[in-house]
C-alpha cells in the first residue's frame, strides 16, 4: 500500500482528493468531462486493470464545484476471478489518499416490479450473496477492527441529501436495497423471485465488497444504482450487457446532473 499510495501522491503535485466516486458500467463519463490527472489503473503499482466494457480503467482527479474528487473510471469485479482482496485494494488506497466520504455507483437490473430502465436507486441497505467477504483473512489493525459493524453502511444522512438534491433538480429517485451476486450470468427468473421475496429492489455483480470495504475503513457510503433493465422475466426477452450500456447511456446525463448537484452541497 505504501508503495501505491507514494507513486499516486507524485502524480499529485499536493491535490488531497476528499471525495471518491466509484463509476459503474457506462456512467464514466463524468470523469472524461472533470480530469485534471488522469492514471491508468496499468501504471499504478498493485492495481489491476479492469477488463469490462464500459469501464475505460483510470484513476481521475479533479476539482469539481470546489471540491477535490478522485473518481475511479471503471472498476475490477469478482466474476473477472480476481480475489476479493483484489479488488477491494483501490478502496484502501483512496482512504489513504484522504478520502473521507465514498460514493459508489453501479448499473442494476431491476427486481422490484414498480422499478423501470433508467430510473436511479439510493441504496439504503445491501444483501451479500457472492458466497464470500473481502475481510476473510489476517486484519490490519491500523485499516479497521476485525469485526465491523454493519448497521449502517450506507450514511442516512448522506441518502437524505440524495434525496433533496433529487428533488432540487427535479428527478425523481427510488431508495431500496441492492441484492449483490457474483455474477458474470444473469439471473434466472426464479432467482429473481428469490430475491424479491427477501428483500431486494436491485440485483448488481459489484458495490458490496467495496461497500463491505469501505465501511470498514471508516468511510461514509453513498450507494447510487442506475436501473439498466429488468433483471429477468418469463417473457422470452433476454438480456445483455449491451442492453446495461444503452440504457445508461441514456440515463447518464440525469445521472450526472445529480452527482453534480451532491458534489456541490457535499
Amino acid at each position: 500500500m505504501n508503495k501505491t499510495v507514494e507513486f499516486i501522491k507524485n502524480k499529485l503535485d499536493n491535490f488531497v482528493p476528499e471525495i471518491g466516486i466509484v463509476l459503474g458500467s457506462g456512467l464514466g463519463e463524468l470523469a472524461d468531462e472533470y480530469c485534471d490527472i488522469a492514471i491508468p489503473y496499468s501504471e499504478i503499482p498493485n492495481f489491476i486493470n479492469s477488463t469490462v466494457k464500459g469501464h475505460k480503467g483510470r484513476l481521475v482527479f479533479a476539482k469539481i464545484n470546489g471540491k477535490n474528487v478522485v473518481m475511479m473510471q471503471g472498476r475490477n469485479h469478482f466474476y473477472e476471478g480476481h480475489t476479493m482482496q483484489e479488488i477491494t485494494y483501490p478502496i484502501k488506497i483512496l482512504q489513504a489518499l484522504g478520502v473521507k466520504k465514498l460514493i459508489l455507483t453501479n448499473a442494476a437490473g431491476a427486481v422490484n416490479e414498480t422499478y423501470k430502465p433508467s430510473d436511479l436507486m439510493l441504496i439504503t441497505d445491501h444483501i451479500n450473496h457472492m458466497g464470500t467477504n473481502p475481510l476473510i483473512g489476517p486484519n490490519d489493525q491500523s485499516l479497521g477492527e476485525r469485526f465491523p459493524d454493519m448497521s449502517e453502511v450506507y450514511n442516512k444522512e448522506l441518502i437524505k441529501l440524495g434525496e433533496k438534491c433529487a428533488k432540487e433538480i427535479g428527478i425523481e429517485i427510488k431508495k431500496g436495497i441492492y441484492w449483490a451476486n457474483s455474477g458474470p450470468s444473469y439471473e434466472t427468473p426464479a432467482e429473481i423471485k428469490m430475491i424479491r421475496l427477501l428483500g431486494g429492489d436491485a440485483v448488481g455483480m459489484s458495490t458490496v465488497p467495496e461497500a463491505i470495504v469501505a465501511n470498514y475503513c471508516g468511510m461514509k457510503i453513498l450507494g447510487i444504482s442506475c436501473i439498466s433493465n429488468a433483471a429477468s422475466s418469463d417473457n422470452g426477452e433476454k438480456l445483455s450487457h449491451e442492453e446495461v450500456i444503452d440504457t445508461t447511456n441514456k440515463s447518464k446525463k440525469k445521472f450526472k446532473s445529480l452527482l453534480l448537484k451532491i458534489l456541490e452541497v457535499l
